[in-house]
């Protein structure tokens, strides 16, 4: 019997193999056929557009960088509509005709592929059409200086810096360094913009400088470590227009200026005018008038500006009697377009984190200007458990990253509810009036980030529906991570904007971030960053009405409570009901 058995089990093993290389050849025979009938149907095509008289198209192969590019990070955690509470997706789309509030995720997540295919597509396209565009033959304003030598640890400019992935041009560069008071434009990267009033890199041949500008094809911005340095156009005085510049106050002057870190700048006819140009020239972002003297420097634990005096005593100061007492003790400061570059390098985590870190806010509450200044203080980059492309273009590097990875010293989000909230291990919960929480993020969904809605999106049925849902989340989103979340830090938006160098202070403790005070200044005096709205432009009206502001009202004292119960500090003043 045993013999019998062996003999079909020997038989069994061969069909088995018999099969398998069958089926390999029947696979490997269907491959062939189906090329060869495409190869054809392509051949007659060709014939029938050849016998027409049209040229056949050569049709560039699928561009390979769309295979690794990480486009979308979809949360673990299923996501309700943006209208109901607990669940939010940053917009991706700007520029739709009108605002759609029940667009579901999957929808908005379809739509950013498009965009990113269709731009990768279109990138590909260009440079495989026209591999030998002359270069240069864009006109540019200003005039061109060279290609020069960028080293990360020792900028070839060291003023301000600027970034946009999608739409960089030299013209962009340009405006902006002039308007931040800089004599020349460097462009890096192709997205990447840098200005100074110096050159301190050395000059390398032309053709290192060799990537297109994202927002300019044929245009040259810069390569990898080379800047494209332009000198920008020169305006009469009266056409120049500086932004940041502001008058901060009459400060009580420091015993020895010279041993507080400020340079003196020796001018005749000295004004308030001609004292900030020569700190520009230099580099400074703060003037300091001391007639006859003008000094230039930055923000320091010795000369913080957070005590300002009164201005007579500055009135006095600066008046042509001879009140030499009052000339020493007192001193005018003002606020150059300039940056203040000590806290502008920003970089990834240099070892994982094992704590995840959330920095949570209901929409419109301010936290990407929350995440600028951590990033500012801290110099590390933030997170988002979402994607926005226009954050990411506008320099938020961590948007683009895995928001598990812990690379990042916190993660934005506006996810509420126990399961989202669990998965973080500490959390920053950042609170802004539920009024102008819900105008701002109202102004986000209809003109973007940087737009106002007008006042026919005020008044349309959009805004009644709008504040219904969105009211109710504001609270329930506070009251969810003070149930659910472990280690809750509570930040007021307005606090933040009152006491600005304290809270960041306590914002870098409890990241477990070590700052120093010069830093912690350097974020004051860049505080606005890139995504603050021109202006309060507010509607013409009051688009709450009094039932709304009944039904706020009732939300506001609601999370008072609550905080108050948590052992938290309740809601500011001006949250209460009036």
């Amino acid at each position: 019997m045993a013999k019998p058995f062996y003999r079909l089990q020997r038989f069994l093993r061969r069909t088995q193999l018999l099969l398998l290389f069958l089926g390999v050849a029947y696979i490997m025979a269907g491959s062939v056929l189906l090329l060869q009938r495409a190869a054809l149907v392509v051949s007659q095509r060709g014939l029938s557009l050849t016998s027409s008289f049209l040229p056949l198209p050569s049709l560039p192969a699928p561009p390979r960088v769309l295979s690794g590019t990480p486009v979308v990070r979809a949360g673990p955690v299923g996501a309700r509509l943006p209208g109901s509470p607990g669940r939010y997706h940053a917009s991706q789309s700007d520029d739709r005709a009108g605002p759609q509030w029940l667009l579901s995720r999957n929808q908005e997540i379809r739509q950013l592929r498009r965009r990113w295919f269709h731009s990768l597509m279109s990138e590909q396209d260009m440079t495989r059409a026209d591999p030998v565009t002359a270069r240069r033959k864009v006109p540019h304003k200003g005039t061109y200086i060279g290609c020069f030598l960028d080293d990360a640890k020792d900028r070839a400019l060291k003023g301000t810096v600027f970034y946009d992935f999608r739409r960089m041009t030299s013209s962009l560069c340009q405006d902006t360094c002039s308007e931040s008071g800089y004599q020349f434009a460097g462009l890096e990267y192709g997205s990447e913009c840098y200005c100074g009033n110096r050159i301190a890199g050395p000059r390398m041949r032309e053709e290192e400088c060799n990537l297109d500008c994202k927002g300019e094809k044929g245009s040259i911005c810069g390569g990898v470590a080379r800047l494209s340095i332009y000198k920008v156009e020169e305006l009469l005085p009266g056409q120049r227009r500086y932004r940041n510049v502001r008058y901060r106050g009459c400060f009580r002057t420091p015993e020895n200026m010279t041993a507080a870190g400020f340079v003196r700048a020796v001018k005749r006819n000295l004004t308030s005018q001609a004292c900030m140009e020569v700190c520009m020239d230099q580099e400074y972002p703060l003037a300091i008038l001391q007639r006859p003297h003008c000094f230039c420097g930055y923000a320091t634990p010795v000369f913080s500006l957070h005590e300002p005096v009164g201005e007579e005593l500055c009135a006095l100061a600066n008046t042509t009697i001879p009140t030499a007492t009052a000339n020493h003790l007192h001193c005018q400061v003002y606020q150059t377009p300039v940056q203040d570059s000590r806290c502008t390098e920003r970089k990834f985590l240099p070892e994982k984190s094992s704590l995840l870190v959330a920095l949570s806010s209901f929409p419109g509450a301010g936290n990407t200007w929350v995440r600028h200044l951590i990033e500012l203080a801290t110099g590390y980059y933030t997170g988002s458990y979402y994607f926005d492309g226009t954050l990411y273009n506008r320099g938020f590097k961590g948007e683009k990253d895995y928001w598990k990875s812990g690379r990042t010293i916190c993660v934005k989000t506006h996810e509420s509810g126990k399961r989202d909230i669990e998965m973080y291990d500490a959390s920053i919960l950042l609170i802004r009036n539920p009024y102008r929480s819900l105008m701002a993020e109202f102004n986000r969904k209809c003109a973007g980030h940087l737009g106002y809605a007008s006042d026919q999106h005020w008044k349309s049925k959009e805004w009644p529906e709008f504040v219904g849902s969105y009211a109710s989340w504001w609270a329930s989103h506070v009251l969810d991570w003070l149930r659910y979340g472990r280690q809750v830090l509570v930040v007021h938006y307005e606090e933040l904007q009152d006491a600005l160098v304290p809270q960041l202070r306590a914002l870098a403790h409890f990241l477990n971030a070590s700052v120093t005070e010069e830093r912690l200044l350097c974020a004051e005096s860049n505080k606005d960053g890139h995504f603050k709205r021109s202006g309060a432009r507010r509607p013409t009206f009051d688009p709450f009405t009094p039932d709304m502001r009944q039904l706020i009202d009732g939300y506001i004292g609601a999370v008072d409570q609550a905080l108050r119960e948590s052992n938290q500090t309740g809601l500011p003043r001006d949250y209460l009901p009036r």
